[in-house]
Parts: C-alpha cells; structure tokens; sequence
C-alpha cells in the first residue's frame, strides 16, 4: 500500500484514530482537529468506555482491579485514545482515583492500605491521568513529589524498590515519566525539575538501546519486543518510542536498533500488527491479535515521521 492509502485505511477507523492521525499525520486545521476529538466521547470507542461508568463514577465497581475494567485503566486508556480533557465522566473517575488513593503519610498513591507506602508505578499512572483530566488539588504536586523522590541512582524508577530492588525496571520508569510529563505540561514552572528527572531515566533506557542488557547486548525480555495496544502498564519498544517521539527527544544513535526493530515489524503492504494482549478481564476487543492494527501503524508511522525529521 502506497502511504496515502494507509492514511486513508486509517482515517476509516474510530474516531481516535482519526483524530490522533490528524494530529500527528496529517496537515489539518485545529479546528477540524477538535472536531475530531469532540467525537470520541459521542460515538465508537470512547463512547462505549464511558457508557460501561457506573451510577458511583467507577468502573468495573473497583478503584485498581479487576484488570483491565477497573477504573484506574479504563481511564488510563481514554487518556491514551485522546478523549477531550474536559470530559465530566471521566473528570469524576479521575478525582475518586485520587480521593480514594491518596496517602497522606508519603504522598503517593496507595489501595493496597495493608502496605505502608504508596506504590510507584501506580502513582505514576493516576499521576498522569489526574493531569491529563485537569483536576485541579494540591495533592497532585504530592503524587509528583513523590515519584521524584522515588528516582533510583540509576536514573529510573521500580516499585520494588521498597523490597529491596536495586536496579531499575522498565515498566515502572516509563509510567512514572509518562505521569511527570503530564505534571509538566500542567505546572510549566516545574520544568527544570522534570528535565533533569527525565533526562537520567531517557539515558538509562538508551543505555540498554531500549530493550537490551547494556552487559550482554542481548534482548531483556522477549515481551518488550511484541507491540501491544491497550500496553496497560506493561513495556514494549514500540510504547517507549511512542513516548520519546511524543516528548520530541534529542535524536541518538542508542535509539537505531530499537527504529530498526520497528521498522522490521512492518508488513509488506505498509502496516503492523497487533502482536499482543495482556491477559485480564476487558470490556471489549479493539483490534485482534494477530491481524493488521491501526493503533499499531498510527503509533509506528508517527515515531518514524519524529525520526526521520
């Protein structure tokens, strides 16, 4: 498929494809952009998330679990499908994640109240999703104090840091730089902090080419090379670069094996595919594993359009 064909499959899909196709893509009017995004909450994807919020503003009944309908992770993907900021059911989930998460004794996010801290990773994705629905409470400065605080000498971060942990984990660092560049684009006056914070964990990740052992050169785990969507709070090179391409970071040659790798992923009529899921209870299916995925090839074709310009 030539690329205007590939636009246009992709401009065939749901609404928050077409929306973030015209954002990153293509180039369109803000006005036709907005109108776009205006309807993810009336029709398709969006819509039938936010119809499934139930009469006490949660979802699936539940603040963290059941995974994936919960209420934390409906609304970390609507966050991630670019529903309007100022949606008001989605406001409503965001502030009981925070009125019933927040821990007074460390600042972070903590459910689970038989520990007696907050937990990372959990942090960092209501971190993000509070900014992103722009609750306005002095709280979250704490959710980002805390994940500061939390930032290992090896410049990223791990939820098991409490239990001993040393060195970093992938999955926990992404979420907590995704919910600190939420916070930043929030309280702009608190970007030097995230700078020098973002800057040690983008080093640490480009140490390992992303998904290698910076020892061995060989692959960490298989799974951060299978391209998933919803990525949940799991990590893949396709969701980091997604996030790089997003920030506009500092083009490194580290980042070659990881483009290549993406690049290799393309089928031969132009597009990706879905490679995986994580296992857990879902509301609906997407896109099937297995077939062409148009959140996959939008995700792809944006990182390589950031990477080649």
């Amino acid at each position: 498929m030539e690329i205007n064909d590939i636009i246009n499959w992709l401009l065939e899909g749901d609404p928050s494809i077409r929306y973030q196709t015209k954002r990153d893509l293509l180039i369109s009017s803000s006005n036709e952009i907005e109108k776009e995004q205006m309807k993810i909450s009336k029709e398709g994807w969006g819509y039938l998330f936010l119809s499934k919020q139930d009469k006490a503003g949660t979802w699936g009944g539940n603040l963290y679990s059941p995974k994936w309908i919960s209420t934390t992770y409906t609304l970390q993907l609507l966050r991630r499908v670019g529903l309007q900021p100022d949606n008001s059911k989605a406001k409503a989930g965001a502030k009981i994640l925070l009125d019933k998460g927040y821990y007074d004794k460390d600042g972070g996010i903590n459910y689970f109240r038989s520990l007696n801290h907050s937990e990372t990773c959990v942090t960092g994705i209501i971190l993000a999703i509070t900014c992103y629905f722009n609750i306005i409470d002095d709280r979250i400065d704490d959710l980002a104090n805390f994940l500061l605080k939390q930032q290992m000498p090896d410049g990223g971060w791990n939820c098991q840091s409490f239990n001993g942990a040393t060195h970093s984990s992938f999955h926990t660092t992404l979420l907590a730089l995704e919910g600190l560049w939420e916070y930043k684009k929030k309280t702009p006056c608190q970007n030097n902090i995230f700078e020098e914070s973002k800057n040690k964990a983008i080093e640490l990740l480009l140490q390992h080419k992303l998904y290698k052992s910076d020892k061995t050169g060989k692959i960490i785990k298989p799974q951060f090379t299978r391209f998933s969507f919803p990525p949940r709070w799991y990590y893949d090179v396709m969701k980091a670069l997604d996030f790089m391409q997003k920030i506009n970071a500092p083009k490194d040659k580290r980042f070659n094996d990881a483009i290549n790798l993406l690049i290799k992923k393309q089928t031969k009529e132009g597009l990706w595919k879905l490679q995986a899921k994580h296992q857990g209870k879902v509301f609906f299916e997407m896109e099937k594993v297995g077939e062409p995925s148009r959140w996959n090839t939008l995700r792809a074709l944006r990182i390589l359009k950031w990477w080649n310009n």
